[in-house]
């Protein structure tokens, strides 16, 4: 009998999290954005969350093997503290399909102006004076650049994000693999031709590098590689807060440190077991971080929760919304 309240319980309790859920639309160039939002508890602060490189979706998956469904399980955790969320697609893809018709026709400036609409739109639908921002990876760096303009912003949440320039990264990480030894020197040149803002050719390059640096994605990569994300976290005039994890083989824990340092008021949150997607994994454990990358029934980290919930609750959270 225990067992069957208890599985009725747990039934309940996550019928109240779906019904929680609802769609929401902002106004794109061509077309709506579109997002999930779960509404806060009264009072309660809503975070934006923004999805990291390439076609990642809203829930945090991506055709590329992450089923990790890591914002939609950040979303859930925070609704249980009773703040509310609202988790995007990104202009020209998945729900966003419409609001661009080339999804590779975009710039770090034209996702920070979709993050601005969303602002609106949630503070809208919220009632609340400003919201928060939260990016993951990638979608930090949009975060960064959306808040050097606070309007409606409450402050900045940075999750496993980079502290370098995108062409700062690519060069590190394709000089970490021994594999690439021969397609190095290619990548390197066209790399430093996207800084100097020119277009390369590829038709010679390793079918690899084609695909990397594929024509319809270069104008994506010139103007990625003109922002600093430490410089932007210098910048900010909201509240920052920078959460970092030591087993994260993508964005090491060097990012976390320079963006913290870069702005001496940030709250800077180290967990020794986050990995990329926010997951908890043992220490050295290659196999088991991997394996967490297509793991939904993996929650995030509690100390990513505990973390955020006890930022936007903060005195600087009044503060800043007086």
């Amino acid at each position: 009998m225990k067992k069957t309240i208890m599985a009725a319980a747990l039934a309940a309790t996550f019928a109240v999290g779906a019904n929680a859920q609802e769609p929401l639309t902002a106004p794109g160039p061509a077309g709506d954005l579109a997002g999930t939002l779960i509404r806060p508890a009264e009072g309660g602060a809503v975070v934006i969350i923004i999805p990291g490189s390439g076609p990642t979706d809203r829930d945090g998956n991506n055709p590329g093997g992450i089923t990790a469904s890591s914002y939609r399980l950040l979303a859930e955790a925070l609704h249980a503290r009773g703040i509310g969320s609202l988790r995007i697609d990104k202009r020209g893809m998945f729900g966003s399909k419409a609001a661009i018709a080339d999804p590779n026709a975009v710039t770090y400036a034209d996702y920070a102006q979709d993050v601005a609409r969303w602002v609106e739109a949630a503070r809208r639908a919220s009632g609340n004076d400003c919201v928060w921002v939260a990016g993951h990876s990638e979608g930090g760096s949009i975060a960064l650049l959306a808040a050097q303009s606070p309007q409606g912003i409450c402050g900045v949440i940075l999750l496993a994000a980079p502290a370098n320039r995108f062409s700062t990264i690519l060069r590190k990480q394709l000089s970490a693999n021994p594999a690439n030894a021969p397609i190095l020197p290619d990548a390197l040149t066209a790399i430093d031709s996207f800084e100097k803002g020119e277009r390369v050719d590829v038709a010679n390059f390793h079918p690899a590098l084609q695909a990397m640096f594929a024509p319809a994605v270069q104008g994506f990569l010139i103007d990625a590689m003109r922002y600093d994300p430490a410089d932007l976290a210098a910048k900010l005039a909201v509240p920052l807060l920078v959460i970092q994890g030591e087993a994260d083989i993508q964005v090491p824990r060097e990012n976390g440190d320079a963006l913290a340092k870069a702005q001496p008021d940030a709250r800077y949150v180290v967990l020794p077991a986050m990995n990329h997607v926010l997951k908890a994994v043992p220490a050295g454990d290659m196999q088991a971080n991997l394996a967490a990358y297509a793991d939904p029934s993996r929650p995030v980290m509690p100390e990513i929760v505990d973390a955020i919930a006890g930022f936007v609750t903060a005195p600087h959270a009044q503060a800043t919304k007086e």
